[in-house]
């Protein structure tokens, strides 16, 4: 009754605010509060459940650098890199465009447009994966890798759809409002199966742990994972479209979805674009440590994730709206709390890195300085707050994808020839390059077509502005 009573009282303030009418000071900052306070809850809810998908990645991580070995970790981690950014390839870029379409059309109560949005995202996305599998498996069957390379890379090729539907799904539950139920599936059910089974294969049949055997397990734990986002799309599914007919608005969807897709997989190949030229310049070994430096960097970006959950469809309205001055007061908060929680996070992590890798295993701990190198740019970054959102939810998808792709190229080209000079630090200093820049990039972009600073800078001015 209470969150009906909280949704009713925002109906309200946004249908007063749409039509026009006038609003006081008091007014303006109630409406301001509303929309602050509901980020703020359930950034809240999405941090706690991140955290705890958080705590069992990085055990079963733990798990499998422990009794793998850094060199069969590295296979696995080699493999897992190619398997997300091809997944996000095959979402199509339908896991951002629905969180705009599936509000837009709940709002609306365009009913068969909304059933239909999903149904062909899924259908699209099915197909992609099944592709891919089929394109793959040639692929490695005709390349010359090691036999525990390519019986990983057979095995990984099935995460590619079971990854995509997932997001799909994620991304319709977010959308019709659920945030736990949301991100408990991906985040809690596939990492908790993973290491269950795991635990299963050593202490209860004494198998010996390899690359392939971890493959299998995150298969499976990712089949655990999607059937919860069908439960969890099941239950968010509103009563009106339960006894619909779907119907279709293909071109307007593609047309959306299309720079969306490029701004997924580019976004992912960037992430790991170290982990991949490691393993074909120097050698799976370094990549494996590459990733796992990465990946703990990676907490970093925890609270920026959990204010996301709430925050993208949230800055679509207000600019549907066009009320920028809300949208930037939003942005200041959102930043402010992203950059708060990063340093503290990124702070604890640059002091214990050395024994956090060396915790992992023999072998890990030459890593340190690429997670410490990782952690000062993911905090920079991060103080800028999320301005991909911010243009892909103002419709400025196509500039995101045409800025995100330059930088990636670049980060390539570099990445190929600092990696063959310095290993590691290589491949860490022109990841962090790359990602501040890429975020100055997009600051310059938002200031001059729609006005909005960044985090930092606008919470800085803003503090200046209101001295005496």
């Amino acid at each position: 009754m209470i969150n009906v009573a909280k949704s009713a009282v925002w109906r309200l303030l946004t249908v007063a605010y749409s039509s026009g009418l006038t609003i006081d000071s008091e007014g303006a900052r109630t409406h301001e509060s509303v929309q602050v306070n509901r980020v703020a809850r359930g950034s809240v809810f999405a941090f706690l459940v991140y955290s705890v998908g958080v705590a069992l990645t990085y055990f079963s991580q733990l798990v499998i650098a422990r009794m793998a070995g850094v060199d069969s970790y590295g296979v696995y981690a080699y493999v897992l890199a190619y398997m997300v950014v091809l997944a996000y390839f095959a979402t199509l870029g339908f896991d951002v465009a629905l969180l705009r379409f599936v509000p837009a059309y709940e709002a609306e109560g365009a009913w068969a447009l909304l059933d239909g949005v999903i149904q062909y995202a899924t259908r699209r996305v099915a197909a992609v994966g099944g592709i891919v599998i089929f394109i793959g498996i040639f692929i490695v069957g005709a390349s010359g890798a090691s036999p525990e390379l390519r019986k990983t890379f057979l095995v990984g090729l099935v995460l590619v759809p079971i990854m995509a539907l997932v997001r799909i799904r994620c991304a319709v539950v977010r959308a019709f409002g659920g945030v736990v139920s949301a991100l408990a599936p991906d985040r809690v059910a596939r990492d908790g199966t993973l290491i269950g089974l795991l635990g299963i294969a050593t202490l209860g049949f004494g198998w010996t742990i390899d690359a392939p055997l971890v493959m299998v397990a995150t298969v499976i734990g990712s089949l655990v994972g999607f059937y919860g986002t069908v439960v969890a799309v099941r239950r968010r599914r509103p009563f009106p479209m339960r006894d619909i007919l779907p119907r279709y608005d293909a071109a307007t969807w593609r047309k959306i979805a299309i720079p969306l897709m490029i701004l997924g997989a580019t976004e992912a190949l960037m992430n790991r674009t170290g982990v991949i030229l490691l393993g074909w310049i120097a050698d799976t070994k370094q990549a494996g440590i590459y990733s796992l430096a990465f990946n703990v960097g990676l907490v970093v970006t925890l609270p920026r994730i959990a204010v996301n959950t709430l925050f993208a469809p949230t800055i679509s309205g207000l600019y549907a709206r066009n009320d920028k001055a809300m949208m930037q007061a939003l942005i200041n908060r959102a930043s402010s709390w992203m950059l708060c929680a990063g340093f503290c996070i990124a702070t604890v992590l640059f002091i214990i890195a050395e024994p956090l890798l060396a915790w992992f295993g023999p072998g890990y701990e030459v890593g340190v300085p690429t997670l410490r190198i990782l952690l000062v740019s993911q905090v920079i970054a991060t103080s800028a707050g999320s301005q991909l959102y911010i243009m892909t939810m103002t419709g400025h998808e196509y500039i995101a994808a045409v800025l995100l792709t330059c930088f990636a190229v670049a980060n390539a080209a570099v990445s190929a020839v600092a990696i063959s000079q310095f290993g590691l630090i290589g491949a860490a200093m022109t990841t962090a390059v790359t990602l501040i820049a890429w975020n100055a990039g997009m600051a310059v972009f938002l200031w001059r077509r729609l006005k909005l600073m960044p985090g930092v800078i606008a919470i800085f001015r803003r503090q200046v502005a209101i001295k005496p």
